[in-house]
């Protein structure tokens, strides 16, 4: 039987986590949409790992044991002081951090079901501070501490900014890292559980997820619509613009979806508060060439905008460096990469397809000299 490229179509697993039915994408069987107008993230971590969500008492402990794990060690801040900070990508600088917290966790390859719970938590919770002290290193800037008493989405914002953000903003973000948790088996996902599947580690399997979303195919999408954006500055230049580009056979960015046909279910809470916090800054234009954007793609070319496209102008206007906009997608993705690799561990069987060889058959070997 030929092989199927990219596996698009293919089921590679079974995975009670999350789902992508009808077009409509759900988490442990609850509709993004009631998730990302309810749900702290906090909330939705514990759901893709528990199968659950947490009761009142359980979620005030969860949130606490995250503030207290979101401490980083003192050598990865001296490491991203080590080398030109301003010269490194901020997905070459998290990849190399996740790898070097392996060293300092003594459980790191302790393959016990309750350790490797205690390890997912510490990943959890660092990998939002290591994205923010670099970010505040590479500007000449001191990391700053996360507080005890701020939420997740609230402690991000204050660690990478050094102020505490307004209620808006942390509402924003905080819906943004719900509707990026997790997405059933896309590359990074399935690349975490092909990883631990050989029963390597926790933090092999979080690394090697961060390598494949630090491809420009998957992750780094919102980064090149704020790019398109920038570029076109004014509205009344968008679309032509975009008729330049699809005359040029070019890509607009943020469009369309491999897996979505009618439209992504999550863009539509972006698009709002990329409106909110645009009016709220002043700079609506940005809101407005997105939708005069989306509406032409989808009239004039079928394809709605997917998540990314809005979740440009929300990282701008939350004051955000372009160029960490994939370092946050993983910083909501790692939950829902660890919630794969909890499951994967838990009825585990290596993960070794075949391929359908294409190359020349019958060859002999001819002696060097005879070549």
């Amino acid at each position: 039987m030929a092989g199927t490229k990219g596996l698009e179509g293919v089921v590679a697993t079974e995975s009670s986590i999350s789902s992508i039915i009808n077009d409509q994408l759900t988490y442990v069987g609850y509709d993004i949409d009631d998730l990302a107008e309810n749900a702290s993230f906090e909330e939705v971590i514990f759901l893709l790992w528990n199968k659950r969500l947490p009761t009142g008492a359980e979620l005030v402990e969860f949130k606490e044991t995250l503030a207290h794990n979101m401490d980083i060690p003192k050598e990865i801040i001296d490491h991203f002081r080590s080398y030109d900070v301003k010269s490194v990508h901020p997905m070459a600088a998290l990849r190399t951090a996740v790898s070097m917290l392996g060293l300092f966790d003594d459980e790191a390859d302790v393959m016990e079901e309750e350790a490797n719970k205690r390890k997912a938590i510490r990943l959890q919770a660092k990998v939002p501070t290591i994205v923010t002290a670099f970010a505040r290193i590479r500007q000449g800037k001191e990391p700053v501490s996360p507080k005890a008493d701020f939420g997740f989405a609230q402690n991000f914002l204050y660690m990478l900014n050094g102020k505490e953000p307004k209620d808006i903003e942390v509402e924003a973000f905080n819906k943004a890292l719900v509707l990026h948790a997790d997405h059933e088996l896309n590359a990074s996902t399935f690349t975490s559980r092909v990883c631990v599947a050989t029963l390597s580690d926790v933090y092999s399997g979080i690394t090697a997820a961060i390598g494949a979303l630090k491809g420009p195919l998957h992750g780094g999408a919102n980064e090149r619509v704020m790019k398109m954006l920038k570029e076109i500055d004014d509205p009344n230049y968008a679309i032509d613009y975009v008729k330049d580009k699809l005359a040029n056979k070019e890509k607009i960015m943020g469009m369309g979806h491999r897996v979505y046909r009618q439209g992504d279910p999550r863009a539509k809470h972006l698009r709002e508060m990329s409106k909110q916090l645009t009016d709220l800054n002043g700079e609506s234009k940005w809101y407005e060439m997105s939708v005069q954007i989306e509406d032409y793609m989808k009239s004039e070319k079928g394809l709605p905008a997917n998540v990314d496209f809005y979740s440009a102008s929300v990282y701008h206007s939350l004051g955000i460096d372009h160029d960490l906009f994939t370092p946050i997608f993983a910083v909501s993705r790692v939950s829902g990469w660890l919630a794969h690799i909890l499951e994967q561990y838990e009825n585990n069987r290596l993960i070794r397809p075949r391929a359908d060889y294409n190359g020349p058959t019958g060859q002999k070997y001819v002696l060097v000299e005879h070549r």
